[in-house]
């Protein structure tokens, strides 16, 4: 059997050098155990939170560059001096196991060579421990906030985003007997926010369908609706399928849409685990707009593509695989997806647009642009009375009425993922 540390090296080199989610990288080994699936995933997720740090060290102790032939031995140091720092693995466990890897891996000399610098790191680890600043952005991806956020807002954003995210779920209903029976917290808003231990299938009502996952801030965009009993809503960019539930569980009459198949059976699988029902169509929604001839929906929720930079709390390896041209790329799709959204939505009709992105430009920019460029939609104004019944959310209302969470948001309850949402009506 492969030592789960091997095949944590060979994942962190995968997301690097492809520069693909961790998650879609660990779909490739679902035949691991929970066990060692659990020290795999806070492993690497550790790594990638303190890699500026650990990379920081590993130059004092490694004064040439490695040659090809020795990348094991890199991602051997990547994760060693991790565990040695953060995990508090006893040290000859962490140095024997990463010696014997990098020989089957490498050879011997890189083995020998890992095995000496991990040896420095343990003697003063008690010192570098206390010289670890809490660094999280590399410059590259600092660019992407550069654009939209002060130096003060960038070092929140940078400290909240280090912390490990806790599991949010959201209930068909009654949060407070699920929170007797789950535990956890109640956020403002009725998410209920776990303690993001056990295996998640296995928690008391996941089997009968009575909540589903989703993160706080994600939550937020259906929340803005009121009143859609009935309501002929399009979900756009559907899966996986937690704000489908939520339109559902409100109600509403739902049309799923999404490109991907394989993302539709997983919306198909949960809907059907949570008893909910929607007609589903697999389509590219720009094409899906502008050939449409059916009548106007009440409704349009785009949950528009986009980067997901606003996922790092979950996604850390996100600072290191998304450039300002992604943000930018994703930024134009959405663009051409609203130019002709309008075909869909009846007059006075709503359209929810919301992104997982910390950028503006996929954001408060793109909305800008879309009314100058349609002046028959007005906003909405958003207000935190509505989202939770009081002024707790105030900080995530922006001044024009829109939700502009970032990380650091709600850092009583553990702090929350950066998300956008409008709300725009059609007006005659």
């Amino acid at each position: 059997m492969t030592e789960p540390r091997e095949i944590a090296i060979k994942m962190i080199k995968e997301t690097l050098e492809n520069k693909v989610f961790f998650s879609e990288v660990k779909t490739q080994n679902q035949t691991l155990s929970s066990q060692d699936s659990g020290f795999i995933n806070m492993l690497i997720l550790t790594s990638f939170r303190h890699l500026i740090f650990i990379k920081k060290i590993l130059k004092k102790f490694v004064k040439k560059k490695l040659p090809a032939t020795a990348v094991y031995g890199k991602y051997a140091l990547y994760l060693g001096t991790a565990e040695i720092l953060y995990l508090d693995t006893p040290d000859y466990a962490v140095i024997n196991s990463y010696v014997e890897i990098t020989k089957h891996l490498a050879d011997k000399y890189v083995a020998g060579f890992v095995n000496a610098v991990l040896r420095n790191i343990c003697k003063q680890k008690e010192t570098l421990k206390k010289e670890d600043k809490g660094e999280f952005f590399p410059p590259e991806f600092f660019h992407i906030l550069n654009q939209d956020y002060g130096k003060k807002t960038m070092q929140k954003i940078q400290a909240a985003a280090m912390l490990e995210p806790k599991l949010d779920i959201t209930v068909k209903k009654d949060p407070q007997t699920w929170q007797q029976t789950l535990g956890g917290e109640i956020l403002p808003g009725g998410s209920l926010r776990l303690k993001n231990s056990g295996k998640i299938t296995d928690l008391s009502g996941y089997k009968e369908g009575q909540w589903w996952v989703q993160d706080f801030s994600a939550a937020l965009a259906v929340k803005t609706l009121t009143d859609i009993k009935d309501k002929r809503v399009l979900d756009m960019c559907a899966a996986p399928g937690g704000k489908t539930a939520q339109l559902l569980n409100m109600g509403a009459k739902v049309t799923a849409l999404d490109i991907s198949e394989k993302r539709l059976e997983t919306l198909k699988e949960n809907l059907k685990r949570l008893n909910f029902s929607a007609d589903i169509i697999c389509a590219d929604a720009k094409d899906y707009i502008q050939n449409f001839q059916g009548i106007p929906f009440d409704v349009v929720l785009l949950d528009a593509p986009c980067s997901a930079t606003g996922t790092i709390r979950r996604h850390p390896e996100l600072v290191y695989i998304k450039r300002l041209k992604d943000v930018e790329r994703q930024a134009e799709l959405q663009k051409e997806i609203l130019s002709n959204i309008n075909k869909v939505i009846a007059k006075n009709g709503i359209l929810v647009y919301c992104t997982c992105s910390i950028s503006k430009l996929e954001g408060e920019a793109q909305i800008a642009n879309f009314l100058q460029n349609n002046p028959t939609f007005k906003v909405v104004p958003i207000t935190s009375e509505e989202l939770c019944g009081d002024d707790r959310l105030q900080e995530i209302i922006t001044k024009e009425g829109y939700i502009r969470t970032l990380p650091q948001h709600l850092n009583a309850f553990g702090g929350i993922d950066a998300f956008f949402v409008a709300k725009l009506r059609k007006e005659n």
